[in-house]
C-alpha cells in the first residue's frame, strides 16, 4: 500500500473546538448598594407619604360617624356641605383670582428686573443682588405691620388687591434672581443678530429671547401661584369679610375650640389640593427644566 492510499484510508482527526472563555463574574462595587437597600427606604417614604392622603380621602368620602377603614358606601355630603354651607365656592374663586393675579404680576415685574440684572452693568448691581438674596431671610410675619399701615393709608384693607400686592412683593426677589439666571443662559449674540436685522431692543427681546425663556417663566409663575394659593398669613390679616377670604382661611374657620368637623375639613383639604396637583401634573416637565436651567449660572 502506498503512502497516498494509507493516508486516504486513515480516519480524519477530530477537531475539538475550544470552549469560549467564560466572562468574569461581575463583582459589585464596594460603593454600590444592593437593590433592597434602595427600594426599602423608598417604599417606607412612599408609605408615609401616601397614608395621610388616604386618611384625608377616607374622612372626606365615608359617612359621618363611620369608623370604617374603607370609604364604603361612598358619600359626597361633606363636599356639598363645605361648598354650599361653608362658602368654599367663594373661597375657591377668591384663591383663583389671587393666585392668577400674583402669577401675572410677579412674572411681568420679575421679567423686566431680571433682564436688567442680566444684560446691564451698573454700580450698585452687586449690592442690589445681595439685598435680594438677604430679603429671602426675612419672614413674612415681620412684614405684616408695615404692610398693614401702608394698605390702611391706601384704603386697601379688606380688599383682594392688598393680598395680591403683598404676595407679589414677597415673591419678587427670588423670581427676579431666577429669571436673571435664565436670561444669562441665552447667548447675547442672538440679540445682537436681531439688532443687525433692524430690530430694536424690545422687539429683539420679544422675538428672540422670550420664546427661549418659556421653561423659566413657567417655573417662576407656578412657584408664585402655588405659594399665593397656600399662603395663610396675609389673607388672614388683610381680609375681614367672609366673602373676601381665601381657601387657607376657610380651612381654618372649620376648626373651633370646641369641636372639629373632620369630614368637612378633609373635604376642604381635597378641594384645596386638587388644583395644585393638576397644575403640577401638566407643567412638571417644564418646571424641572426651568429650575435646573436657572441654577446653572449665577
Amino acid at each position: 500500500m502506498s503512502v497516498k492510499e494509507a493516508t486516504k484510508a486513515a480516519p480524519a482527526p477530530v477537531r475539538v473546538t475550544p470552549e469560549p472563555p467564560r466572562p468574569p463574574k461581575k463583582n459589585r462595587a464596594w460603593d454600590e448598594a444592593p437593590r433592597w437597600q434602595i427600594y426599602l427606604p423608598l417604599g417606607i417614604y412612599l408609605l408615609f407619604t401616601l397614608i395621610p392622603f388616604y386618611w384625608i380621602l377616607l374622612f372626606s368620602l365615608r359617612p359621618a360617624g363611620s369608623t370604617s377603614l374603607v370609604p364604603w358606601p361612598i358619600t359626597f355630603e361633606h363636599f356639598e356641605k363645605v361648598w354650599t354651607e361653608r362658602s368654599f365656592g367663594t373661597y375657591f374663586a377668591n384663591s383663583v383670582l389671587v393666585g392668577v393675579a400674583t402669577l401675572l404680576m410677579t412674572t411681568l415685574v420679575a421679567l423686566a428686573g431680571g433682564y436688567a440684572l442680566a444684560r446691564f452693568d451698573f454700580k450698585i448691581k452687586r449690592g442690589f443682588m445681595l439685598a435680594l438674596l438677604c430679603s429671602q431671610f426675612v419672614p413674612g410675619a415681620l412684614l405684616l405691620v408695615p404692610l398693614f399701615e401702608i394698605f390702611a393709608e391706601l384704603k386697601m384693607i379688606n380688599s383682594l388687591g392688598s393680598v395680591i400686592l403683598a404676595e407679589t412683593v414677597f415673591q419678587l426677589p427670588l423670581s427676579m434672581i431666577l429669571i436673571s439666571n435664565f436670561i444669562k443662559n441665552v447667548p447675547y449674540s442672538l440679540e445682537e443678530a436681531a439688532w443687525v436685522d433692524g430690530c430694536n431692543r424690545m422687539t429683539a427681546f420679544r422675538i428672540v429671547v422670550l420664546p427661549l425663556l418659556r421653561p423659566g417663566l413657567i417655573a417662576v409663575g407656578s412657584f408664585a401661584f402655588v405659594h399665593s394659593w397656600n399662603h395663610f398669613l396675609f389673607a388672614l390679616m388683610f381680609l375681614n369679610n367672609q366673602d373676601k377670604q381665601t381657601i387657607p382661611v376657610g380651612l381654618n374657620s372649620l376648626m373651633s375650640a370646641d369641636s372639629v368637623d373632620l369630614g368637612a375639613l378633609a373635604a376642604g383639604g381635597i378641594i384645596a389640593a386638587v388644583p395644585v396637583v393638576i397644575v403640577f401634573a401638566f407643567i412638571q416637565k417644564w418646571l424641572i427644566t426651568g429650575f435646573s436651567a436657572g441654577a446653572v449660572k449665577g
